[in-house]
């Protein structure tokens, strides 16, 4: 099971530039308006090798005070609700406010543990103004500058220590597949999980989970055995008033980080949407198998193979560059391919655990490298002399050894693995290509 760090705070106080600053990217849109981020961000953090995911609660349109606050209090009952930990974001600049007494409040009465981070010390005399955030009582305030990175690694030192332990799922779920159903609001989730169990309930026995955390289902009929990872809140409405984009996304996290396969629901009456999108980059960072289901199919009054062929493309073009995954266009209302979504599945977690013999993947790609060998450098020619699959690795890797690992750009390590699955099946799954040096 990973972890989730939630970051939430008033807007504008550096959320998501703290966000790119510890995810290592530019993927928030970071601006002096109050309420620019409208996307909710998400991403990996790697810190001394302890990774854990992140989640930035910005995202709301202020119009006045009021909507303001009630908003401010959605994203931060989400984030105590399904969080393990909270970077609670303060404006060093501002010193304490309103609204952060208000978000203090809602904290301290949470079991959740807690860092208040006092970001904007961009010089040494805003750390006079920190000790004030000693009266929100969430303890010490951490000075950071999320724009120059001050303090930061002191922070995710601090960040790993309060995470949690990972629980122990158990050996017993190790060598059966997980799949993950996945996917925006309303694009069929619950139905077509309803369609898998159907009425036979005594074959579901609940393996472990809390309200927070992903449950396992097992699924043992029709000659399938397998687990549905799925959280309580994909079947149970939710205690508070929701931003349903933001409280899909953060059941995502819990659900993809469980499973071996996702299976990612498109409405099939609405098209590819951004939610989409941002779901499918979930499932890619954290390198699941994936399965691309196109629910309601039955209420498509075009139902053509050239309309079947657009819809294709399209989420292809959507998902590039990864595009070796199955499409499956199907109906959980009526169960129209609904067993082949699970077939596919268990073909795709076959896929992740397939292993490609040393002499026979030397004997292909040596030579499709001598076909099109890697393009020379300031002069310098690189030589791959021998090729190796990593075992025991959690997504197909494989390590190109060479003489000049640092010359070889992304455009070739992409043509490496096109010709891998030219060669082998390895539909759904992403797979890693490293170059070290020989």
């Amino acid at each position: 099971m990973g972890q989730l760090v939630a970051i939430v705070g008033r807007p504008n106080v550096g959320k998501s530039t703290l966000f790119n600053r510890l995810t290592r990217t530019r993927t928030a849109i970071v601006d002096d308006t109050a309420g620019t981020t409208r996307d909710r961000q998400y991403g990996k953090v790697d810190w001394n090798g302890k990774e854990f995911s992140i989640v930035d609660t910005g995202g709301w349109v202020v119009n006045s005070e009021d909507i303001f606050e009630s908003e401010i209090n959605k994203q931060v009952n989400l984030a105590i609700e399904q969080a393990d930990e909270i970077l609670f974001v303060v404006d060093a600049m501002n010193g304490v406010t309103d609204l952060d007494d208000h978000v203090a409040e809602i904290l301290r009465k949470s079991r959740k543990p807690v860092i208040l981070v006092a970001n904007k010390v961009d010089s040494n005399d805003w750390l006079y103004n920190v000790p004030e955030f000693y009266s929100l009582g969430l303890g010490e305030p951490f000075p950071v500058s999320a724009v120059s990175g001050y303090g930061t690694g002191d922070l995710l030192d601090e960040v790993v220590k309060k995470l949690p332990e990972k629980e122990d799922d158990g050996e017993q779920l190790d060598d059966i597949p997980k799949f993950a159903i996945v996917g925006r609001p309303n694009a069929g989730k619950s139905s077509i999980i309803n369609a898998f169990i159907g009425e036979d309930r005594h074959i579901v026995t609940d393996i472990a989970g809390t309200t927070r955390d992903s449950i396992y289902t097992r699924y043992d009929k029709f000659g399938f055995d397998f687990y549905l990872v799925d959280t309580a809140g994909i079947r149970k409405k939710a205690k508070v008033n929701e931003d349903i984009e933001y409280y899909s996304v953060i059941r995502s996290i819990r659900a993809i980080e469980a499973s071996d396969v996702c299976i990612l629901m498109i409405d099939a009456t609405r098209g590819i949407e951004a939610q989409d999108a941002n779901i499918f980059s979930l499932i890619a960072k954290n390198k699941k198998g994936l399965v691309v289901c196109v629910n309601k199919w039955d209420l498509v009054e075009d139902k053509s193979q050239d309309a079947i062929k657009a819809m294709e493309k399209a989420i292809r073009d959507k998902f590039a560059p990864f595009t070796d995954f199955p499409i499956i266009f199907g109906s959980a209302l009526t169960k129209q391919r609904i067993y082949k979504v699970l077939e596919t599945a268990v073909h795709v977690f076959e896929n992740r655990k397939r292993v490609v013999p040393t002499h026979q993947l030397n004997t292909v790609m040596q030579e499709e490298i001598a076909a099109y060998p890697p393009p020379a450098n300031k002069g310098k020619y690189v030589k791959i002399k021998y090729i190796t699959m990593l075992k025991g690795a959690p997504v197909p890797t494989f390590i190109f050894f060479c003489n000049l690992p640092q010359w070889v750009k992304e455009p070739y390590r992409r043509y490496l693995e096109n010709k891998i699955r030219d060669h082998w099946d390895f539909t759904g799954t992403p797979i890693n290509v490293f170059m070290r040096e020989k």
